[in-house]
């Protein structure tokens, strides 16, 4: 092979190093490595006073059964992947966690899917009026990138706006949501994502509580 061709080509790879390396970094900048924590007793103390946003990803649910993608239909749950009879359970017993550890809520929002819209349902039973279903909330993960920049908005303006003094606000969505606004994919199911709003489309996260963590936060 003559020495200039193959100086080209090795030029050119370098090139195509340098430009995947960059891109990578891009990603990162995008996405800095997330790290998750716990609530612990300080924190789950001051949210008895109100002011933080309860991000919560839907109850367990049936994973034999997934989403007729890309044609769910909201308004037919048999398109859908639903709550498992354990998940029905586990909202019902984190709504009463929530009682239990005086956590005051003042709305709940929750996704139009029905595995979230149950679970918010399970967990509020006596009080109905404080849900509200988000359409913008629904599952991003089949999306492409375009059409998930509304969805990925309406969660940062939830997550950043000011709450009423006194409750908190909680949100009944999906783990790829906060994943692709955040990098977080909050797992397991019935964990709940606690954040600080600091309004103009900023937050700031403070920590997680998956469903065995309650166990050790309640007496």
């Amino acid at each position: 092979m003559h020495l200039g061709t193959r100086l080209l080509m090795l030029m050119a790879r370098g090139a195509a190093v340098l430009a995947a390396v960059l891109t990578c970094t891009v990603a990162s900048a995008q996405h800095p490595v997330f790290r998750e924590k716990l609530v612990d007793q300080a924190l789950l103390a001051q949210m008895h006073a109100g002011g933080f946003v309860l991000y919560m990803r839907h109850a367990t649910s049936d994973s034999s059964r997934a989403d007729r993608a890309p044609t769910v239909d909201l308004a037919d749950c048999s398109t859908q992947r639903l709550l498992s009879d354990e998940g029905r359970k586990q909202a019902t017993a984190l709504g009463q966690n929530l009682t239990r550890a005086r956590i005051p809520v003042g709305e709940v929002i929750h996704s139009p899917y029905c595995r979230t819209r149950e679970t918010a349902q399970l967990m509020f039973a006596g009080q109905p009026q404080l849900l509200r279903q988000e359409p913008l909330l629904a599952y991003s993960a089949n999306l492409p990138s375009e059409e998930k920049k509304p969805l990925l908005t309406a969660v940062r303006n939830l997550l950043s706006a000011p709450v009423a003094p006194g409750t908190n606000r909680v949100i009944v969505a999906h783990a790829p949501n906060l994943a692709d606004l955040m990098g977080y994919f909050v797992k397991p199911e019935g964990t709940f994502a606690v954040f600080r709003p600091l309004g103009a489309s900023q937050f700031e996260y403070l920590g997680s509580i998956p469903p065995p963590l309650w166990g050790t936060l309640l007496p």
